[in-house]
């Protein structure tokens, strides 16, 4: 697939150069020549590449969001039109004061995001965890994949992204329409608090285990 990046930081760096190496044609958006942040991350696999942003939107059929969620109206609004039929795959979580919801849990941070490309289709994914398990998903002591639960309200743009989930090591698991957004947010929220507050290892993910039906 063409894919672009809009955000090279801890959540968008490491997918970039995992999904470049699996053979994907990557490219990174620049917002603004000589981004350290982009620079830093073409380090990463010599596949990737960058370009301004207008041109790496163009050329791509799925574009990531992982930029911080403050920024993301300011990132999108000028390149809304240019978003038209693409598949936006939503990275961002919207943090609020005391590790609160940042929307007050009346709606979405994927939603408001939707409201603000309407033309394109967003997928939220790659948010349920910190940036540990995005450098690195393997968990070779188990006989399971870490999973990575996804949702949107356009099967074929999550099939895409199901694929995309599948290449980084995850297993997708869909749970179903962007409504669910919100509770995948909540779900951000509880692993954050558990792990930077907690203590327990960032080093933690969640499980898909399904039991054979029986005749």
């Amino acid at each position: 697939m063409n894919i672009a990046f809009i955000g090279a930081g801890q959540v968008g760096a490491p997918l970039a150069a995992h999904l470049a190496e699996a053979g994907h044609t990557v490219v990174l958006a620049e917002s603004k020549p000589g981004s350290a942040s982009v620079a830093e991350a073409l380090q990463r696999s010599p596949r990737l590449s960058a370009r301004p942003t207008a041109e790496a939107i163009q050329g791509a059929d799925v574009v990531f969001l992982a930029t911080p969620f403050g920024a993301n109206e300011a990132a999108l609004t000028p390149i809304a039109d240019a978003l038209a039929g693409k598949v936006l795959v939503d990275c961002t979580n919207p943090v609020g004061p005391g590790l609160s919801h940042g929307l007050k849990s009346e709606r979405s941070g994927s939603e408001l995001v939707q409201s603000l490309v309407p033309k394109a289709s967003v997928v939220k994914a790659f948010t349920i965890y910190g940036f540990e398990n995005f450098e690195d998903s393997a968990y070779p002591d188990y006989n399971v994949k870490a999973a990575m639960l996804f949702c949107g309200d356009d099967a074929g743009a999550k099939a895409r992204v199901g694929t995309l989930i599948t290449d980084c090591g995850f297993e997708p698991v869909d749970v179903g329409g962007l409504v669910q957004a919100l509770h995948l947010e909540h779900m951000t929220l509880m692993w954050v608090r558990m792990v930077r507050m907690g203590g327990h290892s960032p080093h933690l993910v969640w499980g898909a285990l399904r039991r054979p039906s029986r005749a």
